[in-house]
């Protein structure tokens, strides 16, 4: 699967596009902002329907609050602000007023993982994915490029229940086309690998399809799985390819802990142990800095993953 990285898109803005596309047919749909809507790109959805747009200011909890009051009556209300603040501010009210009621609330967090760049540690986050797979109730859904970005907007829009979705604040290259179709229930086995099976989801997928690539014609075959469902995760079809390869790393635009990569890890170490690497933000803080920069640093770019991988499957072929 060739990736063309010079031609790249904004995920947010088709977020916005998409929004204010479902709002001309559902007149349900409302959409809440925390005083950001020109950097998660509703303000486009606010131009086309300003009576179905509330900016709340630059108070997250009383967003998510409100959410749930117009969810309780029936609306259909997308709530969105930078990742850290969606997830992190309003943590408690997400989990008591959105989850324990199983309201039909959908917060989309923009600005997730390094890639947000100058902003810095305070704006990076990188327990996002953590925070709201530990909560009953909530989906978790980080789709990997616009035309899985817009699917997965419709989808939210057109089913029930709570939904966190992940988009980033950097632009992405294109890995579906336009008759792509996304499955909530269902991984998408993307290269097929003997190695090695690399789970990955979100920025990270062209930056693994890269280094893949580059790795085959080294001699080495790997297994590419793009998980952009980590919760309710589809258990059965990962562990049936991992049986193919024996072998698993995880890469992701977040912490090590309590995202994908330990999502796999506790699927596997239950139903089908097998050796697990992670790569990923080890514990600790990002910082200031260019995007492509950041994804090098904490060794997300398609360089450094290729040294990773080439070094992960050559240690396990002396072990195995």
């Amino acid at each position: 699967m060739k990736i063309d990285k010079t031609n790249k898109k904004s995920m947010r803005s088709v977020f916005g596009k998409t929004l204010a596309m479902l709002g001309e047919n559902n007149p349900n749909i409302v959409v809440l902002d925390a005083d950001l809507s020109c950097s998660t790109q509703t303000k486009i959805f606010a131009k086309e329907f300003p009576e179905r747009f509330f900016d709340v200011g630059i108070a997250e909890q009383d967003m998510i609050a409100t959410a749930a009051g117009l969810a309780s009556v029936g609306k259909i209300p997308f709530a969105a602000s930078f990742a850290m603040f969606a997830t992190g501010r309003a943590y408690d009210q997400i989990r008591n007023s959105v989850c324990y009621p199983e309201f039909n609330v959908k917060i989309v967090g923009t600005h997730g993982g390094v890639t947000v760049g100058e902003d810095g540690a305070s704006h990076q986050a990188l327990e996002d994915v953590s925070l709201m797979r530990g909560i009953p109730n909530m989906s978790v859904i980080v789709p990997a490029d616009c035309h899985e970005c817009e699917q997965v907007i419709k989808f939210a829009a057109e089913n029930y229940g709570p939904m966190y979705i992940r988009i980033p604040r950097s632009n992405v290259c294109d890995i579906f086309d336009e008759d792509y179709e996304f499955d909530f229930c269902k991984v998408c086995i993307l290269k097929e690998g003997k190695d090695a099976s690399v789970i990955t989801n979100g920025e990270t997928l062209a930056e693994v399809l890269i280094a893949a690539e580059n790795l085959e014609k080294q001699g080495y075959s790997i297994q590419v799985i793009h998980v952009p469902v980590v919760k309710p995760l589809d258990g059965a079809t990962i562990i049936d390819e991992v049986k193919k390869t024996k072998f698993v790393m995880t890469v992701e635009n977040h912490s090590i802990t309590g995202g994908l990569g330990s999502a796999i890890c506790e699927l596997l170490a239950e139903y089908y142990p097998v050796p697990v690497h992670r790569i990923g933000v080890n514990d600790t803080f990002g910082q200031s800095g260019k995007a492509d920069f950041l994804l090098d640093y904490y060794g997300l770019s398609s360089n450094k993953l290729e040294i990773s991988l080439k070094r992960y499957i050559d240690k396990y072929r002396l072990v195995k």
